[in-house]
């Protein structure tokens, strides 16, 4: 039984982990690694998969634990041999692993929530206890890898169909098909929070698409970050090669693009939508940037982590990327970053700035 869950929890880790450090090199690439634009709605799956992997791995890790507590706590043998060694090894893996892995787990489904009780920032915790996880997990297997084995390929025959002796009323199948509902169950009633199909039954997603204005939801409001809105003074900027300046009306005035392009955020919820507004490599161009240019943008918000993102080549290039203007049809509202903000493809939310006052462009 140990090993059949263990091999379901091993598969939702290894997914989540993936998923999660392609999203934090989505926020904080290495100089070694270009990151593509396409596919446009990469990061979208790739994120609703990490925390789909991550609330199915809540139901498989306690019953993974509950199959294997009674020995946890038996008497290892005395005096100490290599089997000792072996046994305290394995139970110190297991000590790390299930430690590190509760709570990155709640610290992950309390992040979706935009709920932080903590004073450490989550991001930086959440990498670093994933390779906390990933070391203990590897641990453990090299310690068990003999029992593993053994187990791997055991025939139905040779399988006990019962439980351990104390409990009663449920064969051994039963437990597999109650932890396999159990992780189906909350995997449906979440996964709605990017699919937009099963939104109406994610009762478990913070989020549910076109719940919020113009039929997209929000994290952070005006309010939160300190916009209020422009004055008749407003100017977008660009500081590059030419200095460009641009009323919101001049703005509107420029050669205008359509993308239609989902907002992905790191909770794991998303909305396609339709946006308008004018191309990033046409304003670079405007302004004599090179082609291989990348560049910072600036927000009109009042602090936060994300008042200011990059665009990598590849995104400042992609025709798909925009300065928008509009939303579904209409001008953007203040929630959505009013006056202009960035979309582009195959990004998170929050590097999907709102309320943009200026572009700086870096050779």
């Amino acid at each position: 039984m140990a090993t059949v869950l263990g091999r379901w929890l091993g598969t939702a880790v290894v997914v989540c982990f993936l998923t999660g450090l392609y999203s934090h090199f989505q926020q904080t690439t290495p100089g070694w690694l270009r990151l593509p634009s396409r596919p446009a709605e990469l990061y979208r799956v790739s994120q609703g998969l990490h925390v789909l992997s991550g609330t199915i791995a809540v139901p498989l890790l306690l019953a993974k634990l509950w199959t294997v507590y009674p020995k946890l706590f038996a008497k290892p043998p005395w005096p100490p041999s290599r089997k000792a060694v072996r046994i305290l090894l394995e139970r110190a893996s297991i000590l790390v692993l299930v430690s590190a892995l509760a709570l990155e787990l709640f610290i992950g489904f309390v992040n979706t929530l935009q709920w932080y009780p903590w004073p450490f920032p989550f991001r930086q915790t959440h990498y670093a206890l994933a390779w906390i996880i990933i070391g203990a997990l590897f641990l453990h297997l090299a310690v068990k890898l003999p029992l593993i084995k053994a187990h791997w390929r055991r025939t139905p025959n040779a399988r006990p169909e019962t439980l351990p002796a104390g409990v009663t009323g449920l064969t051994r199948r039963g437990l597999f098909r109650t932890v396999a509902g159990a992780a189906t169950l909350v995997g449906i009633t979440s996964v709605g929070q990017s699919v937009p199909t099963l939104g109406p039954i994610a009762v478990l997603a913070p989020r549910k698409p076109n719940i919020g204005p113009q039929g997209v939801p929000v994290n952070r409001t005006a309010e939160a970050a300190g916009v209020t809105g422009i004055d008749v003074n407003w100017r977008f900027t660009i500081n590059g090669p030419q200095q460009l300046s641009y009323t919101l009306d001049e703005l509107r005035a420029l050669p205008q693009s359509r993308s239609d392009l989902p907002i992905a955020c790191v909770e794991g919820w998303s909305q396609g939508a339709n946006w308008e507004g004018v191309r990033m490599r046409d304003l670079l161009r405007l302004c004599g940037a090179p082609p291989n240019a990348r560049v910072r943008v600036v927000s009109m918000e009042q602090g936060g982590f994300y008042a200011t993102s990059e665009l990598p080549p590849e995104f400042a290039a992609d025709p798909l990327t925009l300065l928008a203007l509009r939303l579904n049809g209409a001008e953007l509202a203040l929630d959505h970053g009013f006056p202009a903000r960035i979309i582009a493809p195959n990004r998170p939310g929050v590097l999907q700035t709102k309320w943009v006052h200026r572009l700086e462009v870096i050779e």
